[in-house]
């Protein structure tokens, strides 16, 4: 149980001891040229009690249940339910003898409110902690002045801070005081910078100074990236065959102008937490799209075939960074992005180096000297070197202008390529256009004596083509003159019969004349007498009538002039209706069919050229009588085969009308009927001509012909004849 006791006492005497404020010593060495702050918040010898009490600010304040505790090693572990920290913090100082007339001030950074007492009185106020009854107020650390603080040398001093912070609502929900932005030095963010001592406060610190020194270096970079933002929008617009890369370069310049428009609020006084972080999100995104479109502005300059692996290491890569942006990770983990995106890009450059050639080294000018640029303010960073002064904005400037520039000499080389490109090409076509022209003089001259050759050999085809059709028409004739002639033989022979039985029978009854004179029975001499002179009187009328045939022959197979004359059509066409059958008849003793009239009598005669229209009224009748023909050669049940002319007087017109219930005319050949020389006959039944002079005859005599038909129910061709 002693035992037991010791070891409490002893842990309560070394707890005391680790909590015992001892003053921390300082000497003026610790501020040199280029170093003229010094960060407390990174300092040991810091201690920290949750709550709050007013009388913890005094120097004889109770601090033994106090745990020790750096400002920026608060995390959101110590918020408590409504994600509210507050405590007060305590850090003993001295300063060295050597220090003499330094004036000194007191530097606050960080969103947290706070309260901060000099040997227990209160000396300036950040923000409002919510103690003087009023409600709270983060403290916004942008730009602002240092808080002049005496301190004397070879004494100690204590430093107290009442602290009050909430949680931040943005990924990943650390302290406001703990975020860190994109502009850590000016707006000295996070709880390392929460107090700093800085040894010249009324020099040129990065104060409100600062931010009008760098407001016209802001200026230039925004108006340069929002002017090349619109030319290349504009560029876009009006090359159409460039748009691929000139949309990755209006995309690349326009998050470059918007990286540069929220420069200006990220030194805006102003601006609350949630303003800020937000418009250090936009800032972080735009950069991180700057990368990402200058990667595929560089790929596609250079043609570069992305692997398939390497597709997939470049996807996670834009995940990551896209993660890093949103949860606002460690600084460090944009860098390295920054970093690989810069390495991929070199790597394309150097797998390419081969293979550039004009414009693509404008490229690789931008990206070197960004490179080099970029490497300059790392060491500089690193190197904790001045940043405030004119070299480090110039050093900024050739940053951020670098590539866009280069891509202005890209576009200006490119175009000039393009320009160059469509020189070679239109003096190409001229060059061409000459050799053509040349050629087709050359050319002109041959086609010339070849039109003359193919004129005399297609002269020469003509004139037998002419003497062909008309050997043709001639057989076309003599074809319908043919069955012409063999229907009026027919019509011949019964005249002839006539006479010669009657020249008989006369022959025999003057051979009874005689006898019945020798008999002087002069009474039946008398009618011998009278038969012989009836049959004389027969005779001469069938004679009549066959001369009658014979002078109707002699007149159809003359050539015609195309006299016309009045003629009765009616009895046309019964003449070369009859003359059809009989001409068939004569040729095919086993054919036959019903022929039909119907002829309207108030036609009356009309004006034509009687040869040609009955060669056209004969033509289409032969045809008819052929159709009926061959469909009763098909052995049809109950077929009758029947031919109809009739004649029609219409208005101003006559209609001449043949009809037929043959086979009909199929649809796909009805189109070609009237051409010369095509037929449906068997060889050496048909010329083709028929139709087509008939066709060009009812067209001389300004009328016109025309066919309804339906195949296997018959034909009907119509003829109208304009009436003279």
């Amino acid at each position: 149980m002693k035992l037991i006791a010791t070891t409490f006492l002893f842990v309560i005497s070394f707890h005391c001891a680790l909590t015992q404020e001892t003053a921390k010593a300082f000497s003026a060495k610790m501020f040199t040229s280029n170093r003229t702050v010094i960060i407390l918040s990174t300092i040991d010898g810091w201690i920290f009690k949750a709550g709050n009490d007013s009388s913890w600010s005094n120097v004889e304040a109770n601090t033994s249940d106090w745990r020790t505790l750096k400002p920026e090693e608060l995390t959101a572990k110590d918020a408590d339910k409504t994600g509210k920290v507050e405590g007060w913090f305590r850090f003993k100082l001295s300063l060295d003898k050597d220090f003499g007339n330094i004036n000194f001030g007191l530097w606050r950074g960080g969103w947290a409110a706070t309260d901060i007492y000099v040997d227990g009185h209160l000396l300036a106020s950040f923000g409002n902690t919510g103690t003087n009854g009023q409600s709270f107020k983060e403290y916004n650390p942008i730009d602002k002045t240092v808080t002049p603080v005496s301190l004397e040398t070879g004494k100690s001093h204590l430093l107290a801070i009442h602290f009050v912070d909430y949680l931040s609502s943005f990924p990943p929900y650390q302290l406001k005081s703990a975020t860190k932005g994109g502009v850590r030095l000016e707006t000295r963010e996070g709880l390392r910078y929460l107090i700093s001592i800085d040894g010249r406060p009324d020099s040129d610190v990065i104060t409100l100074r600062h931010s009008n020194r760098t407001l016209f270096y802001r200026s230039i970079w925004l108006s340069v990236t929002l002017f090349l933002a619109l030319l290349f929008w504009l560029l876009t617009f009006l090359n159409p065959n460039e748009r691929a890369i000139l949309l990755l370069i209006s995309i690349y310049s326009s998050f470059a102008a918007l990286t540069n428009f929220t420069r200006f609020f990220l030194t805006d006084q102003d601006i609350s937490f949630i303003g800020f972080r937000i418009n250090d999100l936009l800032l972080k995104f735009s950069f991180w799209m700057i990368l990402i479109t200058s990667f595929f502005i560089v790929t596609t300059i250079f043609n570069f075939n992305l692997s398939r692996k390497f597709k997939r290491y470049l996807l996670t890569y834009f995940l990551i960074g896209a993660l890093t942006v949103f949860f606002n990770f460690h600084e460090d983990f944009s860098y390295i992005n920054t970093v690989i995106g810069f390495l991929g890009i070199i790597y394309i450059l150097a797998s390419s180096l081969k293979k550039l050639k004009g414009a693509q080294w404008a490229i690789v000018g931008g990206v070197i000297l960004s490179v080099l640029f970029a490497s300059i303010w790392a060491i500089m960073r690193l190197e904790r070197m001045t940043l405030g002064g004119k070299p480090y904005l110039i050093l900024l400037t050739s940053v951020y202008f670098s590539f866009p520039l280069s891509l202005v000499v890209y576009i200006s080389l490119r175009f000039r390529e393009i320009i160059q490109d469509v020189r070679e090409n239109a003096w190409q076509v001229v060059k061409l256009s000459e050799e053509k022209k040349e050629q087709a003089l050359n050319q002109q001259v041959i086609l010339e004596q070849q039109v003359k050759e193919r004129t005399a050999e297609l002269s020469q085809t003509i004139s037998s083509l002419r003497t062909t059709q008309s050997q043709l028409i001639q057989s076309e004739k003599m074809a319908s003159l043919g069955e012409l002639t063999a229907g009026i033989a027919h019509e011949i022979q019964n005249p002839l019969n006539f006479v010669n039985n009657f020249s008989e029978v006369n022959k025999e009854r003057i051979a009874e004349l005689k006898e019945e004179i020798n008999n002087r029975n002069y009474d039946e001499v008398k009618i011998i007498a009278d038969d012989i002179d009836a049959n004389l009187e027969k005779i001469n009328h069938h004679g009549k009538r066959a001369d009658s045939i014979v002078k109707g022959m002699l007149l159809h197979s003359r050539q015609t002039r195309g006299v016309k004359e009045v003629t009765d059509i009616n009895a046309l066409c019964d003449e070369y209706l009859r003359l059809s059958y009989h001409g068939l008849r004569a040729k095919d003793k086993d054919f036959s069919a019903e022929i039909k009239t119907d002829f309207d009598e108030s036609v009356g005669k009309i004006n034509i050229a009687a040869q040609d229209i009955g060669r056209v009224i004969l033509n289409l009748i032969n045809n008819a009588f052929y159709e009926v023909n061959e469909k009763a050669k098909l052995g049809a049940v109950s077929y009758e085969p029947r031919v109809t002319a009739s004649t029609k007087k219409l208005d101003g017109k006559i209609e001449i009308s043949v009809t037929d219930n043959g086979n009909g005319i199929p649809q796909k050949i009805l189109d070609k009927i009237f051409q010369p020389f095509f037929t449906t006959k068997p060889t050496g039944q048909g010329t083709g001509l028929g139709l087509s002079l008939a066709y060009d005859i009812v067209k001389a005599h300004g009328g016109d012909i025309k066919v309804e038909t339906k195949e296997g129910e018959g034909s009907e061709f119509i003829v109208h004849l304009p009436i003279q």
